[in-house]
C-alpha cells in the first residue's frame, strides 16, 4: 500500500520531467497504462518505450504540477497539469486524472482520464 511520502517521491520525479525514470522506478514489471477508453499497454518495458516515443514526438513536455492527489488504501488519484509543446512551437495544456492501483510500493495499473479535446495546438 502506498504511503504519502512514496507518492510524493513519484510526483517529484514527474514534476522534474523525469518521466522515463519515474516509470522505471515506480512501476511494476507487469504494470499497465490506459488512455481513457483505449486498450491498456502492458509491461514496464513497453511503457518505457511508449513514453520515449511520446517524448520524441514533442519538442517538450512540462509538468506544471500535481494540483492535488488522494490516497485511499492501494488506490491513488493524481490531478496533473501538463504543457505540451510541438516541434513547431505550438503548445497546449492537458489536465488529467491519473487513477492508479498500487501493489506494495509499485504502480500495477494506471488509467488516465482527460478530455481529448484539450489536444488542440495553439
Amino acid at each position: 500500500m502506498p504511503h504519502r511520502e512514496l507518492v510524493e517521491s513519484f510526483i517529484a520525479l514527474v514534476v522534474q520531467g523525469k518521466y522515463v525514470e519515474a516509470i522505471e522506478e515506480f512501476y511494476a514489471e507487469d504494470a499497465s497504462m490506459q488512455e481513457n477508453q483505449e486498450p491498456p499497454r502492458k509491461g514496464r518495458a513497453l511503457l518505457v518505450a511508449g513514453e520515449q516515443k511520446a517524448l520524441a514526438a514533442l519538442k517538450e513536455i512540462r509538468t506544471l504540477g500535481a494540483k492535488s492527489f488522494l490516497i485511499d488504501g492501494d488506490r491513488v488519484a493524481i490531478n496533473w497539469l501538463f504543457e505540451l509543446v510541438a516541434h513547431d512551437g505550438r503548445s497546449f495544456q492537458l489536465e488529467e486524472i491519473a487513477y492508479q492501483l498500487w501493489r506494495g510500493d509499485k504502480i500495477a495499473e494506471e488509467r488516465f482520464y482527460y478530455d481529448p479535446g484539450q489536444r488542440k495546438l495553439a
